[in-house]
């Protein structure tokens, strides 16, 4: 049986971080208001493309991987807020990275992309169609918020995170997955107005207003990721305290807190960095995967549970059992362009923009 090893692993985020401070500056909110409710303390905020996070977290998983990208022969972009959606940012993150010979494609199941596209990604390579795939997941959520709307508006932030999956003979890499969709209730968390279909459309230019039902996201967050993993940890007739590490979707410490008391795992076992980031999407589990790794807690053999939860209502859950490597063969010595702006003043367009529809709405 064919296998999907990890061999390289690289993440970006924007040098530009967004306390909970700067939103108070234009937000009736605190930082205890936020912080106590959700966990996050800052976040970043990018001042480059989609495609650009992508592909700087790309060009780091192949330098990790010790591969050139015209040897990869599939690029997934899993994102929720591409730059362009014709033609599709994976194209993008192509041309930048040199992937000459790679199929590309988009794929959007909001903050669960990253795990959607680890399955497929995982699936072409069993299948004998590929030998190496790049997934990548990258999302720019801060661009699309309404930022009149407080408890939408603090929760994310930009990033991007990527892994190489190569072909081998060894156990390791992607052992099972449980992957499904609440697709009844679907409406409480939506973007309105960010498709084709403009029936509530506002006149506001560059972001969106957002259904965001809170408490009901978190019982069905909880309840489809504990059902993922449920059934996961079931096909592959494992026992909890068997996962030696659990890198769960970071959209909230109250969700991650309530998936580690379920699963009886011990902080030592479970990976929490949504105080720097927020909730970067699709993002969240591929960035957690690379710091779990550079901080050494993860060991030759180990297995790994991750599981994402996002709009549509998507949910899913993958085990991986990870390979002999756990440091890099080389690294990218590339970075960001530098910017010349806080992450407050690249905001502010938008801000602008949003209390001046608030204040043309209420005439």
């Amino acid at each position: 049986m064919r296998y999907a090893n990890i061999t390289g692993w690289g993440k970006c985020l924007p040098p530009s971080v967004l306390s909970n401070e700067d939103l108070a500056t234009f937000l009736d909110t605190s930082d205890e208001w936020i912080s106590t409710r959700t966990g996050i303390k800052e976040r970043r905020i990018s001042h480059v493309s989609t495609a650009e996070l992508a592909s700087l977290a790309a060009k780091r998983a192949l330098a990790a991987a010790g591969l050139d990208a015209a040897e990869l022969g599939m690029v997934i972009l899993a994102t929720a807020c591409p730059d362009t959606l014709i033609p599709n940012a994976a194209s993008a993150v192509q041309a930048n990275i040199g992937a000459v010979n790679a199929a590309v494609f988009d794929l959007n199941a909001a903050c669960t992309g990253f795990v959607y596209g680890l399955s497929v990604g995982t699936a072409m390579i069993r299948s004998g169609a590929m030998k190496k795939v790049l997934v990548i997941g990258a999302d720019r959520i801060p661009y699309f918020l309404d930022y009149n709307q407080r408890d939408v508006s603090v929760l994310f932030g930009d990033g991007a995170g990527a892994v190489v999956l190569e072909a081998c003979d060894e156990e390791c890499g992607l052992l099972a997955e449980k992957l499904g969709c609440d697709g009844e209730a679907r409406d409480i968390l939506t973007a309105r107005d960010s498709g084709t279909v403009r029936e509530r459309f506002s006149g506001a230019d560059g972001f969106f207003e957002v259904n965001f039902e809170g408490q009901e996201i978190f019982k069905r967050a909880v309840r489809g990721m504990g059902q993922a993993i449920t059934g996961v940890l079931e096909k592959l007739a494992l026992e909890p305290e068997q996962i030696d590490l659990l890198v769960p979707h970071q959209a909230n410490i109250r969700i991650i807190d309530t998936l580690a008391k379920r699963l009886k795992a011990p902080p030592e076992k479970v990976i929490v960095n949504i105080e720097k980031y927020g909730n970067t999407s699709a993002a969240t589990v591929p960035i957690a995967l690379c710091e779990a790794l550079e901080t050494g807690r993860i060991k030759p053999g180990d297995k790994i549970l991750m599981a994402a939860f996002g709009a549509g209502l998507t949910w899913g859950a993958v085990v991986l059992k990870w390979g002999s490597r756990v440091t890099p063969v080389s690294e990218c010595s590339e970075e960001l362009p530098p910017s010349d702006r806080t992450a407050l003043e690249i905001l502010t367009p938008w801000v602008n923009g949003c209390r001046a529809a608030a204040a043309k709405k209420a005439t």
